[in-house]
């Protein structure tokens, strides 16, 4: 069970968890030892997630999510198997945290009267001294 804030909770059930030989240094180990895990979250059907947390966590998983909608998480980094189940949890559940954060509504605003107003005369002044440059007739 991977318990993520006070409200969400993930069963073992939802999650699935394959292993495979890592890639990279390691010697004879990386040939012979099942260590990378490839942890998998079936996001679009866990009832513990609210539908507008599903929605936030599609955005957030980017090439992560699935077509099926599952989030696929892997991890090689140690040579250790049990260590990179704990990174690959820890990542999903870090992932989900960020997805549980709903963003602020961007409020649009107005410049005010004021900076209109003297914006226009700054252009207005910029504008009358390059009208004055120029040829000058023979009147």
């Amino acid at each position: 069970m991977l318990r993520i804030g006070d409200t969400i909770t993930i069963h073992d059930w939802e999650l699935t968890e394959s292993f495979m030989r890592a890639s990279g240094p390691g010697g004879q180990n990386v040939n012979k030892v099942a260590t990378a895990v490839e942890l998998r979250f079936e996001a679009a059907r866990s009832p513990s997630l609210p539908d507008p947390v599903k929605a936030r966590l599609k955005r957030l998983a980017g090439r992560k999510w699935t077509k099926d909608g599952a989030i696929v998480i892997q991890c090689d980094e140690t040579r250790s198997q049990a260590r990179n189940r704990e990174i690959a949890r820890d990542r999903l559940a870090e992932l989900v945290t960020r997805a549980l954060i709903k963003p602020k509504r961007r409020v649009p605003t107005k410049p005010t009267y004021g900076s209109v107003r003297r914006r226009l005369e700054g252009k207005k002044a910029r504008g009358a001294v390059k009208a004055l440059r120029g040829r000058i007739s023979d009147d």
